[in-house]
Parts: structure tokens; C-alpha cells; sequence
């Protein structure tokens, strides 16, 4: 019985290239030293003494550096190439990020913090698009499962030991962490992996590449666009609101957060992968796994409403994690399968552009709510924008299938 099960896992890595293997590495490498960004919020609020506004606002500028990263991103990407922006990317965000301990005025702060996501997420429409490179179609998504487990699985370990060096040492230690993996990653990166040039564009992707027309004319990718920033605004709760809100309802330490979310990379990398393996064999579509993944992230804080017993905050990470298992694999695949050729960079920009945004609303919209109504109001709010992004899954499920019927049609 444990041969079969450990066969079943194995089989669900064979068949990945060489460079999507370094590039998993190097992500482990990078995320595994990226300490300091789940205890950003909690940082700002209880070393640096700023309110809970002034902390919301710090964090809507490193949202506005995600979204203006991963626009600049996916540009560069379709003009120069995914291999020298994700180098320059690294190379230049590892500076930033150890820069950022030195800061401590409100002002230098939403600067230094928007630089430094603005440089470092110019990197994901680029790893994206390498996917396109290094992956065989067949292979893509099982390509972006591994990643996303190569960066679960250095979440596993990043807060756990980041808990234990800010009870220890303080926070300065963990700037220079995040900044120095980053360096050392790209370089690892360069040595690893070379440069794979992607075909040549025809004379019709050239065209199309100019005009921009696909996306914006893409109605059913939009309605996804809107799934995916409110699964974000969601989503992204838990690396702001919930690390105070662990300390302040319930008297955690940062190394019981940092185990909380230990749970949460385990159960990834426990089951992500076959969970993935499966699904492809059941041939599931995308749209229901993220229709079922918007039901579990809404329950994943509802259960939140309930603030009388500590373990709930345990079935809450299940809950999200499982969200996030079943949804975010699969974001990913909808939309590189959506991405029409020669426009594979804006696609995938857009896609980033959504989570960004959601980095910008999230942390504002929950930290301002919980100053004026409290956590139970934040988690009822989140809860209905959950509501709305289960309501928009079904109204893109029918847009695919009024698109088939068309296509069908003529």
C-alpha cells in the first residue's frame, strides 16, 4: 500500500523537463529566503508603531508595485524576452529588499516598498511565459503545480524559521535573507538554466502583438480577470489581517503564525502535486475547479465569523488551503490556455495585473474595516466577496458555453 502511494506521487513528476526542475529549484530558493513578507503588516503595526491606516497604505503601495511590476513585466517579456527579465528582475529586487530595513519614515517606506515589488513582479508574467518555452503543452500545467510546489514547500520552511529569527534576532536579519536568496537564485538561475529562444513571431502575431486586440476584445477572459482579483482580494487577507488578528484576538506568537501557515505549504506539498495528476486524468475543466476553489476560500474565512475558539483558526487554513489547492493550479492554466499566440506576454500580465490589484484593494480595504467595525465585520465583508466571485464562475461557465455553441454554429 505505501509502494502504491509512493508510485502514485512519483508519477506525477515524470515527464517535467530538466529546466522546469532548476526553475523549481530556484524558486524554493528564492521563496524559502523570502522571510519578512508575512510578517510585513505585522512589522509595520508592532515594530515600527504605525496605525492601522497608515499600515493599510504602505501595503496598498506594495500592491501598486505588483501591479505596475507585472505590467512592465509582461510588456518587456514580448519585447526583449522572459530570460533577461526575470535576471534583471531578481538582481536588482534582492537590492531593494535589504534596503527596505533601513527606511523607517511612513513616506520612504510606501517608496522603497513600491520599488522593490514594482522590480520583483516584473518577474512572474516572464516565468510564465518560460512555461510556454520549457514545457511541452501536455505538461504545462503539472510545470506550474511543481513551481507553485517549489514555492509552497520554501513557504514551509521561510515562516517557520522566520518566527524563531524575529524572537531571536529581530527583523533586520530577515531583510538581508530575502535579499541576498534573491541574488543568489538568478545567478543559480543563469548557471542552470540557458537562454531558449522562443519561435520566431509570423507576420500575423507581429500584428496582433501591435494592436492588443485579443485580450481586449476577450470577454470571457475578463469575467475570468474579475474571479481572480476577488479570489485575491480574498486570498491575500491571510499575509495581512490575519497575522495581527492572530496576536490580538488570540494571543499568538509570530512562531505559532509561522506554524499556521507551516500547515498550509505541508498540505501542498503533501497533496497538491497528485491531486494535479488526477484531475488532468479525470479531465475536470478549469472553470469548475475554480468554481469549487471560490466556494472553499469564501467558507475558508466565514468560519473566521465565529472568534470563541482558537482552533478554528486551524480549520480556516484548511479550508483556504484547500482553496487554494484545488483554484490556483488552475487560474494559471485557464489563463495561459486562453492566451492567444503573440500576445502571451499581455495575457499573462493581465492575469498578474489581477492579483496585484487584489494586493492593492486587499490589505487597504481589510485593515480600514477592522479600525472602524472590528475582525467579525472584515470576515463578513470578505465572505460576500467570495459570494460575488462563486456568482461570476457560473456567469463565465455559461460565456464558454454560449462561445462553443458559436463556434459550433458556424
Amino acid at each position: 500500500m505505501l509502494k502504491k502511494s509512493v508510485d502514485l506521487y512519483l508519477e506525477a513528476f515524470r515527464g517535467l523537463s530538466k529546466e522546469v526542475w532548476w526553475l523549481a529549484l530556484v524558486t524554493f530558493i528564492n521563496r524559502a529566503g523570502t522571510m519578512v513578507l508575512p510578517f510585513l503588516s505585522k512589522y509595520l503595526k508592532e515594530d515600527l508603531h504605525f496605525t492601522y491606516g497608515e499600515v493599510g497604505w504602505i501595503m496598498v503601495f506594495f500592491g501598486l508595485g505588483s501591479f505596475v511590476g507585472a505590467w512592465l513585466g509582461g510588456k518587456l517579456t514580448d519585447k526583449i524576452g522572459f530570460y533577461k527579465v526575470m535576471i534583471w528582475s531578481f538582481l536588482s529586487a534582492g537590492v531593494v529588499f535589504v534596503l527596505i530595513q533601513y527606511v523607517q519614515s511612513f513616506w520612504g517606506l510606501c517608496f522603497v516598498i513600491f520599488l522593490a515589488m514594482t522590480l520583483a513582479d516584473m518577474f512572474r508574467p516572464a516565468i510564465f511565459v518560460s512555461l510556454n518555452t520549457y514545457s511541452k503543452p501536455e505538461n504545462r500545467t503539472r510545470s506550474l503545480t511543481l513551481i507553485r510546489l517549489a514555492i509552497n514547500l520554501g513557504f514551509v520552511i521561510g515562516p517557520s524559521v522566520a518566527g524563531l529569527i524575529i524572537i531571536a534576532q529581530g527583523y533586520s536579519l530577515l531583510f538581508w535573507i530575502d535579499g541576498l536568496t534573491c541574488i543568489v537564485s538568478i545567478l543559480l538561475f543563469t548557471l542552470l538554466v540557458k537562454e531558449r529562444k522562443a519561435p520566431n513571431k509570423t507576420k500575423e502575431e507581429i500584428k496582433l502583438l501591435k494592436a492588443g486586440a485579443a485580450v481586449f476584445k476577450d470577454k470571457a477572459y475578463w469575467i475570468f480577470l474579475a474571479i481572480s482579483f476577488l479570489i485575491g482580494v480574498v486570498f491575500f487577507q491571510i499575509f495581512t489581517t490575519l497575522p495581527i488578528y492572530h496576536h490580538e484576538q488570540f494571543g499568538l506568537t509570530e512562531f505559532q503564525t509561522g506554524l499556521l501557515f507551516f500547515l498550509n505549504g505541508f498540505i501542498i506539498i503533501v497533496f497538491e502535486m497528485p491531486m494535479v495528476n488526477w484531475i488532468e486524468k479525470k479531465k475536470i475543466p478549469e472553470v469548475k475547479l475554480i468554481y469549487i476553489s471560490s466556494i472553499l476560500m469564501m467558507l475558508g474565512f466565514a468560519v473566521l465569523i465565529y472568534q470563541a475558539w482558537v482552533g478554528i483558526l486551524i480549520i480556516s487554513m484548511v479550508l483556504i488551503t484547500l482553496a487554494e489547492m484545488v483554484g490556483f493550479p488552475y487560474t494559471n492554466a485557464f489563463a495561459m490556455k486562453r492566451a492567444k499566440s503573440g500576445n502571451e506576454g499581455r495575457y499573462m500580465a493581465l492575469y498578474s495585473m489581477a492579483f496585484a490589484l487584489a494586493h492593492i484593494v486587499s490589505p487597504k480595504l481589510g485593515l480600514d474595516f477592522i479600525a472602524l467595525y472590528g475582525y467579525q465585520a472584515n470576515f463578513i465583508l470578505i465572505s460576500v466577496m467570495g459570494l460575488v466571485s462563486i456568482g461570476l464562475c457560473l456567469w463565465l461557465r455559461r460565456t464558454l458555453e454560449n462561445e462553443k455553441a458559436l463556434e459550433l454554429s458556424n
